[in-house]
């Protein structure tokens, strides 16, 4: 289901002005941004995007009362950044075997 139809069905015959808490988790993102989502929604204070493949936050209205904002932030993973996180981490690691091995010696 799109966006545009999750919002509508999350609406349950209200006006956007009256609510406070929208839930679009698992619905399509058209080109990975938001759609159906606008300033009307002056009220919302929770929002959940959960699995909606979001790549921008670029259409995203503003809304001033939003408190709780949910979204998989795996999908803003920049190119390269989780392979730096890997190999910083296989570094660290040889650091520190390489830091355990200098104080210890061994016995023959």
């Amino acid at each position: 289901m799109d966006m545009k139809k999750k919002i509508n069905l999350e609406l349950r015959n209200r006006a956007p002005e009256e609510v406070t808490e929208l839930v679009l988790d698992n619905c399509l993102c058209v080109n990975g941004e938001i759609e159906g989502l606008n300033d009307t929604f002056k009220e919302l204070e929770f929002l959940s995007m959960a699995n909606v493949a979001l790549r921008s936050l670029a259409q995203l209205p503003s809304l001033s009362k939003l408190r709780k904002d949910e979204e998989d932030d795996d999908d803003y993973v920049e190119e390269g950044e989780e392979e730096e996180e890997e190999e910083e981490g296989v570094r660290g690691e040889k650091r520190k075997r390489d830091a355990d091995d200098d104080g210890e010696e061994e016995d023959d």
